[in-house]
C-alpha cells in the first residue's frame, strides 16, 4: 500500500446560510439539493453543513453571527454559500473573520425600506467593503434582473464594491427554485482548480 493511499483526503467544508424565513431549511429552495449534489460527488471531497438558523423570521445579526461562528464552526478553510439575508450575514461576518471563499445569491446592501429587514441589524452602519473583500480568497455573486424582492441594482452595487465575479441570470427571480446548478458549477470549479 502506498503512502499516499494512507492519507485521508481533506474534505472541503461548505456552509449554506439560507434566507430569512427558511424553516425547516431542508425543505426550502435549492439548499438541500445543493447539499445532496455535493455530498454524492464521486471525489468525496465535500462536507456540507445545512442547519436551521436561530431567529429565522427576523434573521437578526446578533443571533446569526454567533451561530455561524460558534455552532457552524466557520473558519479560514470554509466556503460560505449565502442566499438573500444569508448574504448580508456572511458579509458582516467577513468584516471580522476570514474564510476560503464565498458565493452570494441575491445580495443587497440596504434594508430596502422594509421594517423587518431593518430589525435584522445588518444595515445600521456602513459596510467595510475592503475588509469583506480581503477576508475571502474569492467571492462569486449571482443575481437576476427579475428578482422582485431585491432589485438587481442592489446586487450590482455589492459586486462593484466587492469586485466579485458576478453572474446575472435571466428570469430566475429570487432564486427560490429547487435547483441552482450555477452554484454547484462554481463550487466544483473553485474546489478543483
Amino acid at each position: 500500500m502506498s503512502e499516499s493511499s494512507n492519507l485521508e483526503i481533506e474534505r472541503q467544508r461548505i456552509v449554506i446560510v439560507p434566507g430569512m424565513g427558511c424553516v425547516p431549511v431542508q425543505e426550502c429552495n435549492w439548499y438541500s439539493w445543493l447539499q445532496q449534489e455535493l455530498e454524492k460527488d464521486s471525489t468525496g471531497q465535500f462536507s456540507v453543513i445545512l442547519e436551521d438558523m436561530p431567529d429565522p423570521y427576523t434573521a437578526r445579526e446578533s443571533h446569526w453571527l454567533p451561530f455561524i461562528r460558534n455552532t457552524l464552526k466557520v473558519d479560514e478553510k470554509t466556503i460560505l454559500v449565502g442566499h438573500s439575508s444569508g448574504c448580508e450575514a456572511i458579509m458582516r461576518l467577513l468584516e471580522k473573520e476570514k474564510v476560503h471563499g464565498v458565493i452570494l445569491v441575491a445580495a443587497c446592501h440596504t434594508d430596502l425600506n422594509d421594517e423587518n429587514e431593518r430589525k435584522s441589524g445588518y444595515y445600521n452602519r456602513p459596510w467595510d467593503w475592503d475588509t469583506i473583500r480581503t477576508n475571502a480568497h474569492w467571492i462569486v455573486q449571482l443575481h437576476s434582473p427579475t428578482d422582485k424582492l431585491i432589485p438587481v441594482a442592489e446586487g450590482r452595487f455589492v459586486a462593484d464594491k466587492l469586485k466579485s465575479e458576478y453572474m446575472e441570470l435571466e428570469r430566475r427571480g429570487h432564486f427560490m427554485g429547487k435547483q441552482l446548478p450555477e452554484v454547484l458549477s462554481v463550487l466544483k470549479k473553485k474546489c478543483c482548480a
